[in-house]
């Protein structure tokens, strides 16, 4: 699953924050793996001593990783994964922003997991920049990251970018998405636009087998979408 959270406060509710509402889709799904974006911890709006990234792993039963990319409200912000599995190794990795143009710092949260015995991949979440300049050198930066991998490699985030953009493009010839014809994610309320996704490499390392976009309209301003993918 990749889901941007925002911050675990549904729009429709003023400044509430509702962790227990992102659980829920989380619990209903039953993914294996959660690819989190807006993730707060320890900051103001969202509570001092609330850290999102745990809260949600307490109450779905997972472990987890946080990858801070921003001091906020005297916290941090950034992104997060969930795992089912149990978590060999977690890694935060800083995406590049172009000086020039200015953006938020962005990062990745990537851990390693043993899915079966003697079967390790790399899961990772990210979330890109909103200016398509540094969303480029961004997309850029990850292939360099991931291509010496030894291990899969499944990336997941909201990568603000269309499937048609050159951001996706780009991706696409180094990654193979989980779906081709995606189902948008944003907004919530008849939703038009396709801008979450979830992605493999090696082309030969997995197969997808089904992708869907959860019709969920309280708890974020995503949608999320759950992947099927079979590790050969």
């Amino acid at each position: 699953m990749t889901y941007n959270i925002h911050h675990c406060n549904p729009p429709s509710a003023g400044t509430t924050i509702d962790v227990a509402a992102i659980a829920r889709v989380i619990n209903k799904a039953k993914p294996d793996l959660v690819a989190l974006q807006e993730v707060d911890v320890n900051t103001e709006r969202s509570g001092k001593g609330l850290n999102q990234a745990k809260e949600l792993a307490r109450q779905t039963g997972m472990q987890f990783f946080f990858a801070k990319a921003i001091d906020h409200q005297g916290g941090d912000y950034g992104v997060a994964v969930l795992s089912r599995f149990p978590i060999i190794d977690s890694t935060r990795l800083i995406l590049p922003i172009d000086p020039a143009i200015g953006g938020e710092t962005r990062t990745i949260a990537a851990i390693t997991v043993e899915i079966a015995k003697g079967k390790l991949i790399i899961f990772a979440s990210t979330h890109l920049d909103l200016k398509e300049q540094n969303r480029l050198t961004q997309a850029d930066q990850i292939v360099n990251l991931f291509k010496t991998s030894n291990l899969p490699v499944v990336l997941a985030g909201d990568f603000n970018a269309l499937p048609d953009s050159q951001v996706m493009q780009l991706l696409d010839q180094h990654f193979t998405r989980s779906c081709q014809n995606c189902q948008p994610t944003i907004p919530v309320r008849n939703p038009n636009r396709a801008i979450d996704f979830i992605m493999f490499r090696p082309t030969n390392a997995m197969k997808p087998l089904a992708t869907r976009v959860i019709d969920e309209q309280y708890a974020s301003d995503h949608l999320p979408v759950v992947a099927e993918l079979n590790v050969l």
